[in-house]
């Protein structure tokens, strides 16, 4: 759950997720797969699987210049924490949110009712770290929705 909200709160404060917060959640992962102590009862099979279809699947969007690097990457060591299965469930849901942040800031740029709250939903990133493949910026923090709706599956996804 730590790492979670440490991935939301940087990717939605910074727009990005940095290589060592990916790296620490991995590492993690593994040592608890190791010693027989991970949280949500997946294999060594489960969990790979779980990271390499998390990472190979949103590498397509990372290529299509749609989503970062940071992103795909923390999918990948999420599948690590989540195994295989919960996946599917997992990106519908932090798809929805990502949808719903960007008619937020549609609206709100449409109709600037509340213009902080615009400023914060269409963040940029830093300008170091804002270039990408299409020269596009990316103001939806796709990471941080990722773990929210992990978050929601560790409580609610996982009782049926």
């Amino acid at each position: 759950m730590l790492w979670l909200l440490f991935v939301t709160v940087h990717d939605f404060r910074q727009r990005r997720v940095p290589n060592w917060l990916v790296l620490a959640g991995a590492a993690v992962a593994l040592a608890a797969l190791a010693f027989g102590v991970q949280p949500f009862e997946v294999g060594w099979t489960s969990a790979f699987l779980g990271a390499g279809i998390g990472f190979g699947f949103l590498l397509l969007f990372y290529v299509l210049g749609l989503m970062g690097a940071g992103d795909v990457k923390f999918a990948g060591a999420l599948g690590l924490w989540t195994g295989l299965s919960p996946l599917a469930s997992i990106w519908i849901a932090a798809s929805l949110l990502a949808g719903l942040h960007a008619l937020a800031c549609l609206a709100l740029r449409r109709w600037p009712l509340a213009p902080r709250l615009a400023i914060f939903l269409s963040a940029s990133p830093a300008p170091i770290t804002g270039a990408t493949p299409s020269g596009r910026a990316r103001f939806i923090p796709y990471a941080a929705y990722l773990a929210l709706a992990t978050v929601a599956w560790m409580f609610w996804g996982r009782q049926s």
